[in-house]
């Protein structure tokens, strides 16, 4: 007899509580090595380019072939995902992307860089995200009661507004140092996750081969049809998904506008931690907030304050009210992040979690990219303040689609979710 996934053990067992539970902390180690060599490196591999180029336009598109491989990707590796070995699959994603990092720090020692080369990377870096992060997000599942979930997944948000701060100011330090370091410890920061993900074996490994919509090429599709079928999924998916495009929208039409006015490139970067600052302190509020408000009207509450947040960078004061607003804006995110786990990924059978997860994540991902968009065209066209007004309204309007809709506004917890 296999032994039953930690998330579907019976609730009324008492769980190890979570900081004993060894499998999750090392798998919550290495997630936060890696997400933060992955923040060092991220601004290091633009500055490398300029350093070899001069070219902006090829700085930029390293991060845009990262992220084409990851939306061109996702579908198949979805199904990929829950066919395969987890664990294995993770294990193959870090010991790659360990690699990869690494070549480029050894090629950059000896002179022998290219730029074919950083944009080779930058896809195989994309390939590699594309199934380490789904993977490891299913592994805590794996050895992680139900009940205790939420728990987890807020010290994640933890590692996320931790990284988040310290991860640039290192990674600018680092390269200033040296322009190899900071690709080392993007690389050591794989091994160590690859260290720990060697160390974990989930109680039961997922068999999804054999599942319902495993075969064929209509299962690629399953993840989006499993959004789609459920009215709430659909308009907290829209919901979440204008967050992301706003985010993105504000960041550079913040940057635009702080520099109108003279800013240093020093403040700039100040103002803009406000967002990780804000995450940090929210994480603290998850589980008050998700046992305080039922999910849909998390989701509105998160709209408005984004919206008022937005709308308080239209007053022309200095990076310090920019910073304000900024955090402002992100303290509910982490309580909407793990809202997205419960809402959805938990509502799906494991031989199809994988193609939910990545078509949950890629549905995400085309909201940076057209926020940047809509952002450069209302700068373009409108001016600094019209720009973040418009978006303010955009995400005010997401809010009041969430209050006149009743499948968000009637939506509830899962009784196990780990909030009663």
């Amino acid at each position: 007899m296999s032994l039953a996934s930690a998330e579907e053990q019976p609730a009324t067992s008492v769980p190890t509580p979570l900081w004993r539970n060894w499998r999750f902390q090392l798998l919550w180690i290495g997630s936060s090595t890696a997400t933060l060599g992955v923040e060092i490196a991220d601004v290091a591999y633009p500055l490398l380019i300029l350093a070899l180029t001069g070219s902006a336009v090829l700085a930029g598109l390293f991060g845009f072939l990262q992220f084409a491989a990851m939306c061109l990707l996702g579908l198949p590796v979805g199904v990929l995902i829950d066919r395969l070995d987890r664990r294995r699959v993770l294990l193959a994603a870090e010991a790659g992307r360990a690699l990869l990092v690494g070549s480029v720090a050894v090629a950059a020692a000896v002179h022998h860089l290219t730029v074919a080369h950083m944009l080779v990377t930058a896809v195989l870096l994309g390939i590699g995200t594309t199934f380490g992060g789904p993977v490891r997000m299913l592994m805590i599942r794996a050895v992680v009661p139900r009940q205790q979930l939420t728990a987890a997944l807020t010290q994640d948000e933890v590692r996320e507004g931790a990284t988040s701060l310290s991860g640039p100011p290192l990674g600018g330090l680092l390269y200033g140092l040296s322009r190899t370091l900071p690709f080392l410890c993007c690389a050591l920061s794989f091994a160590v996750s690859f260290v720990c993900a060697l160390l974990v074996r989930p109680p039961r490994e997922p068999a999804g081969a054999d599942g319902e919509g495993g075969r064929g090429f209509g299962g690629m599709f399953d993840g989006f049809r499993e959004l789609w079928r459920s009215p709430l999924l659909r308009h907290a998916i829209i919901m979440i998904t204008t967050y992301y495009l706003a985010a993105m929208a504000t960041v550079l039409s913040v940057i635009v506008i702080l520099e109108a006015r003279g800013t240093s490139p020093k403040a700039i970067g100040l103002a803009l931690t406000g967002t990780a600052v804000g995450t940090l302190l929210g994480s603290i509020f998850v589980g008050r907030l998700h046992r305080l408000l039922r999910p849909g009207r998390l989701l509105v509450l998160v709209s408005a304050t984004v919206a008022v947040s937005v709308a308080l960078l239209a007053v022309p004061w200095d990076y310090g009210w920019v910073f304000a607003a900024l955090a402002l804006g992100a303290l509910l995110v982490p309580a909407m992040r793990v809202l997205v786990d419960v809402l959805i990924f938990r509502q799906v059978p494991d031989e199809r979690r994988g193609r939910t997860v990545v078509a949950t994540m890629t549905t995400f991902a085309a909201g940076p990219p057209l926020g940047a968009l809509l952002a450069g065209l209302l700068l373009q066209l409108a001016g600094g303040r019209a720009a973040v007004l418009t978006i303010a309204v955009l995400v005010a309007l997401s809010a009041l689609y969430g209050l006149s809709d009743r499948h968000v506004r009637q939506a509830a917890w899962p009784a196990d979710d780990g909030n009663g």
